[in-house]
C-alpha cells in the first residue's frame, strides 16, 4: 500500500510520501506528475484526478527541494495541428477512475488523452534509468511525447517565489528517410535548496546539473515530426536549444506504442546514456525491468514473516519496511560520483539524502540490521564529504544545506562501530568526529544560524565556542533552537565518547567527552519549573518556548537518552519520573509527528514501570499508523517514522542509538521470523535467522517473562550482540500487568484492578540490579 502516508491536508499533517517506481536507495524515483514539487509539496498526490506527466524526482522528503529532474508527458494533436502543450496546467490529462495500479515495481494508469482516446501509462525503474511505455489508442490523432528540460522553479515554500533554471535539450535523428528520433537528451541547474548551500560549497556546487537522456522504441518505421520548445513557443525540425523553459518534443504515428527509457546522470548525458546501456540495454522489454527490480525489492520485503497480524497491520508494517529502505539514497554512477563540495568527478561510492536529526534515532539501527551491505558504501561517503567539503552532513541533499541542528553523523558513525559494522577508515572517522565536537563554525558569536538562513556557512555546532565549550549550554540570546542544540551536542559528545572508547583513544580525550556529556545537558534544567529550559549567555532563564526544534519543553524535557539514570534523579527519582511521563502522555503532549517524542514512551520501562511502556506504545501505533494514505500522522522523514512502527512491532527500540541496546516495548504480533542478510567484513557470514516469538501477543499488551536463545532476562533491555547473530526471541505474553520490569507490582495490579497473586520479585530500580548502559 505505497499510497500510506501521501495525504493529509496540510505538508506537517502528511506523510510527504511518494508511490514511487524504482528499487531500494534508487538514486532517481520515477512517479506521475501531479503538482510543481518544491519545498512543502511533492511531485504525486492521490486526491488529483489529473497528471502532467512522469517526473524522475530526486526530492528526498516534503520539506527538502528537487535536484535536476527531468519530466516525460505524453500527449495527443489532432491529425493537421502541431499545437503541443508544455505548461503544467495545460498538458494535464484525466485518470481514467480506478485505472491506476502502484507497486515498487510497477505503475500504470490510463489517462484521458482529451481527443476520444486513451493514453495506457507504464513505468518501471532501475536506480538510474526509468522505464516507459506508453500505448496511444486513438486513430484519428497524432501522438507525442515530450521531454521537459527545464522548468520553472520554486524556490523556499513560497510558491511566488519563481526561479527559471538554465536548460539544455538535444535530439538525435536516425540518418535515414524516416527521420525517426532516436533520443532527446538534456539538462538542467535547477537545485531548489541552492539558497542554503553553505556559502563556502557554493562556489564549487554552481557547475551542479542534472543531465538525462531518452531513448525512443517504437515498432513503427513511419516518420515522425520533432523540434524544441522554448517558453510555449515551437521551432519545428530544431535539434538543439538552451535556456530556460525548455522542452523537446517527437511526434509519432497514430496508434503507437512507444517504448521510452531514460537515463538520469549527476556526471554527463554520456553517463546518462552508460547508465541505459548497463541497467536497461537495447532490447530490454518493459516486463524484464519490472521483474528485476521487483526482484530487489522481493530480497528485501521477503526477509520478513509475519504471524498474527491482520491486513491492515502487514501492509502498515511492510510499507513501513519499504519507506525505510529508500534513504539515503544512490548518488555514485557505475563507480563514480559527482561531489557539489568540489565540483569533481571522483571514483567510489557516494549517497545523498540523508535525514540525520531524524534517522539517526531508528532509521540508522534499522539499516545495520537489514541493509548491512550498505553501510561501508554511506559511512565511506559521509567521510568523503569530510574531506571535500571540511564536514560530515547533517542534511545532504546533493550537498549540505544546515537543515535541522546538531553534528549526528558521529552517532551514525559511533553506532555502527559499537555494532561491528567494518570496511570504513575509522581512523578518518575519528578525525572527522573529533572536529565536530571541537570547532566551532564560522562567526559563532554572531550568526544566529535559524531554520534555514541563507548566506551562512557550515552551521555544524553552532554556539560551541560563544558559550557550549565553556558553560555547558548554546545562549539563546546568540543563537537559534539554543535549548535543543545543548541537549543533542550533549548525546553528540557521547556518541564521540563512545567512538573514542571503541578505537582505544587516549584517556584524557574520553574522559572529557564523557564528563561534558553528562554534565551539559542539566545546565538546562530549571529546577524551579522540573523542566528543561533555554539560557541566555549571562545564565538568565530564556523561557519555557524558546529555543526548541520540533518539540516543546515537554518532549526535550525527557531528552537526555544517554544518561537516564541522570535524568531519573534530575526528576525526583522513579516514581516522581513516571508521573511526570504520565503528565506528558495524560495531557496531549506527546507529539509522534515529530522525531524528539519518538524514544518517550520506552522510558516508562526504565523506571520500573515497564508495563506502561507496553500500553503507551501499542496507544501511539493505533492512533498514529493506518493502512490509508493518511496512514502517517507525521512526515516520513526519510525512514525514521516507519523504523519506529517497524521496532516497537518487534517489541524493542534503540532509545540510545550508541549504547548497542534496545529498550522492550510490547511486540504486535505472534511472531515475526526475520532473516538477516550478510555483513559485509564478517568473513565467512551466512544469512542469520531471528525469531521473535510473543504468542497472543495481538489480544494481550503484557510481558509476563522474556528469555533470549533460552536464557532468562528480567529487565527491559536487549543488547544488540544478543540478536545479531540471528536467534530466538520469546516474550511470554499476558493479558494483565505481571512484575516482570515492574517496580511496586503490588500498587499497579491493583492499578490495574488486577489481583495481586505474587510478592514482587524486580528491585527497586532495574539499575540496581543490572547495569544497564544508556
Amino acid at each position: 500500500m505505497l499510497l500510506i502516508g501521501n495525504g493529509g491536508d496540510t505538508p506537517n499533517g502528511s506523510g510527504g510520501m511518494i508511490p514511487s517506481t524504482a528499487p531500494p536507495f534508487a538514486m532517481t524515483r520515477w512517479v506521475a506528475q501531479t503538482h510543481l514539487n518544491y519545498v512543502s509539496v511533492t511531485p504525486y498526490n492521490w486526491t488529483a484526478s489529473t497528471i502532467s506527466g512522469f517526473q524522475g524526482t530526486r526530492q528526498p522528503a516534503i520539506w527538502m527541494g528537487e535536484s535536476g529532474p527531468v519530466v516525460v508527458v505524453p500527449g495527443v494533436t489532432e491529425m493537421d495541428n502541431s499545437d503541443i502543450k508544455t505548461t503544467f496546467e495545460e498538458r494535464g490529462l484525466k485518470k481514467s477512475q480506478g485505472s491506476e495500479t502502484i507497486t515498487p515495481a510497477y505503475y500504470s494508469v490510463v489517462l484521458d488523452d482529451g481527443q476520444g482516446g486513451g493514453i495506457l501509462v507504464e513505468q518501471s525503474a532501475t536506480s538510474r534509468v526509468g522505464h516507459l511505455r506508453f500505448t496511444f489508442t486513438n486513430p484519428s490523432s497524432k501522438p507525442y511525447i515530450l521531454l521537459e528540460s527545464s522548468r520553472p522553479s520554486i524556490l523556499t515554500s513560497t510558491p511566488t517565489n519563481v526561479s527559471y533554471p538554465h536548460g539544455t535539450v538535444s535530439l538525435h535523428v536516425s540518418p535515414n528517410s524516416y527521420g525517426q528520433v532516436q533520443e532527446i537528451c538534456g539538462s538542467n541547474s535547477e537545485r531548489q535548496d541552492s539558497i542554503i548551500t553553505p556559502t563556502s560549497t557554493l562556489p564549487y556546487v554552481s557547475n551542479f546539473a542534472g543531465y538525462y537522456c531518452a531513448r525512443f522504441s517504437t515498432s513503427s518505421t513511419a516518420s515522425t515530426s520533432y523540434g524544441t520548445i522554448q517558453n510555449s513557443t515551437i521551432y519545428p525540425l530544431s535539434t538543439s536549444a538552451e535556456g530556460p523553459l525548455l522542452s523537446a518534443y517527437a511526434h509519432f504515428p497514430p496508434q503507437s506504442v512507444v517504448d521510452v527509457r531514460i537515463g538520469t546522470s549527476f556526471i554527463s548525458i554520456d553517463q546518462a546514456r552508460k547508465n541505459i546501456d548497463a541497467e536497461i540495454p537495447d532490447g530490454t522489454t518493459l516486463e524484464q525491468t519490472v521483474e528485476g527490480t521487483k526482484a530487489k525489492w522481493v530480497e528485501k520485503l521477503d526477509m520478513f514473516e509475519v504471524e498474527g497480524a491482520n491486513e491492515e497491520q502487514k501492509e502498515i508494517f511492510f510499507t513501513g519496511i519499504a519507506h525505510a529502505l529508500q534513504y539515503p539514497y544512490e548518488q555514485h554512477e557505475q563507480g563514480r560520483y559527482y561531489s557539489g563540495y568540489d565540483g569533481k568527478i571522483h571514483e567510489g561510492e557516494s549517497y545523498t539524502g540523508y535525514s540525520i536529526w531524524d534517522t539517526y534515532r531508528a532509521e540508522w539501527a534499522f539499516l545495520i540490521l537489514f541493509a548491512p551491505e550498505r553501510l561501508q558504501g554511506m559511512i565511506t561517503s559521509m567521510l568523503a564529504d569530510y574531506t571535500q567539503g571540511g564536514w560530515l552532513p547533517m542534511w545532504k541533499n546533493v550537498v549540505e544545506t544546515n537543515i535541522m541542528v546538531a553534528t549526528h553523523a558521529d552517532s551514525l558513525i559511533a553506532e555502527a562501530v559499537v555494532k561491528g559494522v567494518t570496511g570504513f577508515d575509522t581512523e578518518l572517522a575519528w578525525e572527522a568526529v573529533w572536529k565536530d565536537a571541537t570547532v566551532p563554525p564560522k562567526e559563532d558569536f554572531t550568526t544566529s544560524y535559524f531554520d534555514r538562513e541563507e548566506n551562512v556557512d557550515y552551521e555544524v555546532r553552532a554556539g560551541l565556542s560563544s558559550s557550549y565549550a565553556q558553560k555547558g549550554w548554546v545562549a539563546d540570546d546568540i543563537h537559534s533552537e539554543s535549548a535543543s542544540r545543548t541537549l543533542d551536542y550533549a548525546y553528540d559528545d557521547y556518541a564521540a565518547y563512545k567512538l573514542a572508547s571503541a578505537l582505544g583513544k587516549p584517556s584524557n580525550i574520553m574522559d572529557f567527552l564523557l564528563e561534558r556529556s553528562l554534565r551539559a545537558p542539566f545546565t538546562i534544567f530549571n529546577p524551579d519549573t522540573g523542566f528543561m529550559e533555554a539560557r541566555n549567555a549571562d545564565g538568565t532563564w530564556a523561557g519555557e518556548d524558546h529555543g526548541w526544534t520540533e518539540g516543546d519543553k515537554w518532549a526535550y524535557s525527557f531528552d537526555v537518552v544517554h544518561d537516564i539514570p541522570g535524568l531519573i534523579e534530575k526528576r525526583g527519582g522513579n516514581e516522581s519520573f513516571v508521573r511526570s511521563l504520565d503528565e506528558h502522555f495524560d495531557g496531549g503532549h506527546n507529539d509522534h509527528t515529530n522525531e524528539p517524542s519518538h524514544h518517550i514512551p520506552y522510558l516508562y520501562a526504565l523506571a520500573g514501570a515497564a508495563y506502561k511502556t507496553q500500553l503507551r506504545v501499542r496507544e501511539i501505533a493505533q492512533m498514529n499508523y493506518n493502512n490509508t494514505p493518511n496512514g502517517l500522522s507525521g512526515n516520513e522523514d526519510c525512514g525514521q517514522m516507519s523504523a519506529w512502527y517497524i521496532f516497537s512491532a518487534m517489541g524493542f527500540y534503540p532509545v540510545n542509538p550508541v549504547s548497542g541496546e534496545y529498550i522492550v516495548g510490547s511486540p504486535f504480533f505472534d511472531k515475526i521470523t526475520i532473516h538477516l542478510p550478510p555483513r559485509p567484513g564478517h568473513k565467512g557470514d551466512k544469512w542469520r535467522k531471528l525469531t521473535i516469538t510473543a504468542l497472543g501477543a495481538p489480544t494481550k499488551p503484557y510481558i509476563k517473562s522474556l528469555t533470549i536463545n533460552g536464557r532468562r532476562v528480567d529487565v527491559p533491555v536487549i543488547r544488540h550482540e544478543d540478536i545479531m547473530d540471528g536467534g530466538e526471541v520469546v516474550f511470554e505474553m499476558s493479558e494483565r500487568v505481571e512484575q516482570w520490569g515492574n517496580t511496586n507490582f503490588s500498587e499497579q495490579q491493583a492499578l490495574m484492578g488486577g489481583e495481586e497473586t505474587h510478592e514482587p520479585v524486580v528491585a527497586d530500580s532495574i539499575w540496581a540490579t543490572q547495569h544497564v548502559e544508556l
